[in-house]
């Protein structure tokens, strides 16, 4: 008790206050805009957190990319153009919810189930920190193989339409990620001799051409009006309720499986949020609305998505293995600071690691009132004429492009997967499996050859390891059970006309 006093103090400092207001604002802002996302927002904090104390410094960082995860998913509710990877994996629904007028509706269940995931993230956190860093320490890449093969096959299986059509997708978003030298050989492929090339295809811009290019493209040539701004009966928070009432286990699933995510180093939120839409789905009373607009995918991975975001600091807090890019930059900072990550800063400065916990609280909580006005704010970008608001949002996709690697050839990108994602809808095969495919690719083929190597190339040892064996059934379960049952229903419409 004595240690939270502590750390309470060193938090409820009128500084420390002001800094997550002023990160808060940041990070919804950085957020909001498609090509800047949680990532950026973090590492355009770092060099102003060296003239800040520790406990200010972190609080920042938290707050920002709580905010930021959140903003994202404001662009692909409104305008289809999710702000991040884990965004993608629901914005069909949410930018359905826009379609039928009840955008406030859609961004309320990311806002109020993006912070229920993020307060229980952390109270995870702080209580069984050891514990599931424990566990994930017994991840190597035979288990991070299946956990992204699992991954990969949820998102063809949730996509709409046929599950072939979302392979044909998947494909797509595996070839690109085979360009450049980021391979274990070492060598280049596909470059066409293209220096730029030869660091792979950068994920940002490819996502805005694919999502919001397409969409420009679509709105021009149909010439669309967006709807108008309703309620959808009730109040941002009053709808939530509702949902909260009638999705409770979801909640607490989503929650949990991306706090158990978002532990294990590298996986992240893009994973946690496609199994967890892929899950709500698989066990939902009415698995058929899911991509017209249905509000349970983004209760169940909208909670997943922010609670991974808590999990990812439990190995970077208990052992300082950063659990994606951003706690890496945090790794860094506490150094800075002169605070080791690892199991004896639970000893050496208790105070201090209690207080980054006040401060997710704290962010998780504050993010409910500046997000009912980021979400009041943000519906008057409906209001705008498209001739007027396309330019616009031309202009945010050039400059987020632009500004991955502050090279022109970022924005030569996303025009190229803006006409591929164009004619990609225009022959109804969907988007966001190739997405997936894009990010996730690298990681497959980097555990797969890695997993080959310790075997000596037997498949057998695959399923040698526990959890590695329970995650290979899993996944081959998720791909066999449809075509088994397939097969089940020919046989028993075949019977029946004989």
């Amino acid at each position: 008790m004595t240690i939270l006093i502590e750390a309470a103090a060193l938090v409820f400092q009128p500084q420390v206050i002001l800094v997550i207001l002023a990160s808060a604002a940041f990070g919804m802002f950085v957020g909001a805009i498609p090509g800047l996302t949680a990532t950026m927002a973090t590492a355009l904090l770092v060099p102003v957190t060296f003239f800040m104390d520790p406990v200010p410094a972190i609080a920042s960082i938290v707050t920002a990319t709580a905010m930021a995860i959140f903003a994202g998913d404001i662009p692909g509710t409104l305008l289809r153009m999710p702000g991040t990877p884990a965004s993608a994996a629901y914005v069909q629904d949410a930018y359905a919810m826009t379609r039928k007028g009840n955008s406030e509706g859609a961004l309320g269940a990311s806002l109020v189930f993006s912070a229920i995931g993020g307060i229980f993230g952390t109270i995870v956190l702080m209580t069984s920190s050891p514990v599931l860093a424990d566990i994930a320490l017994k991840f190597s890449s035979f288990e991070y193989f299946w956990l992204v093969v699992m991954g990969l096959s949820c998102a063809v299986f949730v996509s709409p339409g046929s599950p072939a059509r979302g392979l044909i997708s998947l494909f797509i978003g595996l070839f690109a990620a085979t360009v450049g030298i980021d391979n274990p050989a070492g060598v280049p492929r596909y470059t066409f001799g293209s220096i730029e090339l030869y660091a792979g295809v950068q994920f940002i811009p490819a996502m805005i051409g694919l999502f919001a290019v397409s969409e420009i493209l679509r709105s021009v040539l149909n010439r669309t009006e967006m709807p108008a701004v309703q309620s959808g009966g009730g109040g941002i928070f009053k709808q939530q309720i509702a949902n909260i009432v009638k999705y409770p286990f979801q909640v607490v699933r989503g929650s949990a499986l991306g706090t158990a995510i978002g532990a294990l180093p590298g996986a992240g939120a893009d994973i946690a949020a496609w199994i967890s839409y892929a899950i709500s789905k698989k066990f939902s009373r009415e698995p058929e609305k899911f991509g017209s607009g249905h509000v349970e995918g983004l209760v169940e991975s909208g909670a997943s998505n922010n609670a991974a975001m808590s999990g990812a600091w439990i190995p970077a807090l208990v052992f300082g293995i950063p659990g994606d890019s951003i706690t890496a930059i945090v790794i860094g900072v506490l150094y800075i600071k002169g605070i080791n990550p690892g199991p004896m800063v639970f000893i050496n400065d208790p105070q201090m690691i209690y207080a980054v916990f006040i401060v997710f609280l704290l962010a998780n909580i504050m993010m409910l009132p500046l997000g009912w006005l980021a979400i009041k704010g943000a519906g008057t970008i409906l209001s705008i004429p498209q001739r007027t608001l396309m330019p616009i949002i031309l202009l945010f996709c050039i400059v987020g492009s632009f500004a991955i690697n502050n090279s022109p050839f970022g924005i030569v990108l996303m025009l190229i997967f803006g006409i591929v994602g164009f004619l990609m809808e225009e022959n109804d095969i969907p988007i966001a499996p190739a997405i997936l495919g894009l990010v996730l690719g690298p990681m497959l083929e980097q555990n797969f050859v890695t997993s080959m190597i310790k075997s000596q190339g037997s498949f057998i040892a695959f399923f040698e390891r526990p959890i590695a064996a329970g995650l290979g059934i899993a996944t081959l379960a998720i791909w066999c059970i449809p075509l088994l049952l397939m097969l089940v229903a020919r046989r028993g419409k075949a019977s029946d006309d004989i």
